[in-house]
């Protein structure tokens, strides 16, 4: 059965519409953790440290916080593979071109796959930046987030990735959030308006959230 669901097309944009509300989820949740970056080191540098102790004693220390990682790790990979998959095989339905032109689509349609390479990209780099300090070029320091997020932004490139992929998120959103709600079959016509404002107003609010991190540190509001 789940076979023969993951085999068809429906399956794959089902598996790719509950992942990607899965990562919009954590989205939403990391952006308001982010945020404590501007009441201070006390708070963020806290904040860090209570991810790594959350569900003690129950859980034991960072347990949670790996928990969380797996479900994202799983939830990414199987974002990617369904979209490739869909995509090698629309076009192997379409091998020649169309006589006719097709109806231009959005600019956020256009380059969702461009938007999830650079977004693939781009949290491969975020987790060696600011998780194992491996490509952190400055003076990465473990158990100080603050100081680590404030030395990556003091920088011209590390900026331009960041500002970078996460324009290209809310692109992604825009565009993703609307086509999970009409596979999960919640969109109709009394409900089509609603759903696109909800998903411009996620894209927005996200973007400018994430966005608003370097442009505090450029700005010295961060600091």
């Amino acid at each position: 059965m789940a076979r023969t669901m993951w085999d068809s097309s429906v399956g794959k944009k089902t598996v790719m519409a509950v992942s990607g509300l899965i990562m919009l989820s954590y989205l939403i949740v990391h952006m308001f953790g982010n945020l404590k970056i501007f009441f201070g080191p006390g708070d963020f540098n806290h904040y860090a440290h209570w991810l790594r102790t959350l569900g003690e004693p129950f859980l034991h220390y960072e347990w949670a916080l790996w928990l969380i990682r797996v479900v994202l790790v799983v939830a990414v990979v199987a974002h990617a593979v369904s979209a490739y998959q869909l995509s090698r095989r629309d076009l192997k339905a379409r091998p020649s071109k169309y006589v006719h032109p097709r109806p231009r689509a959005s600019y956020a349609t256009r380059t969702m796959r461009w938007g999830g390479v650079i977004l693939g990209l781009f949290i491969v780099w975020h987790v060696l930046d600011l998780t194992t300090g491996t490509v952190h070029t400055g003076g990465f320091e473990h158990g100080k987030p603050y100081q680590n997020v404030v030395d990556t932004f003091s920088t011209w490139y590390g900026n331009v990735i960041y500002i970078t992929a996460m324009l290209a998120l809310g692109l992604h959103i825009r565009h993703g959030f609307w086509s999970a709600a009409q596979t999960l079959g919640v969109g109709s016509r009394t409900r089509d308006r609603a759903l696109k404002a909800t998903a411009n107003t996620l894209a927005l609010l996200l973007t400018a959230g994430f966005i608003a991190l370097p442009v505090g540190v450029m700005t010295g509001l961060v600091d």
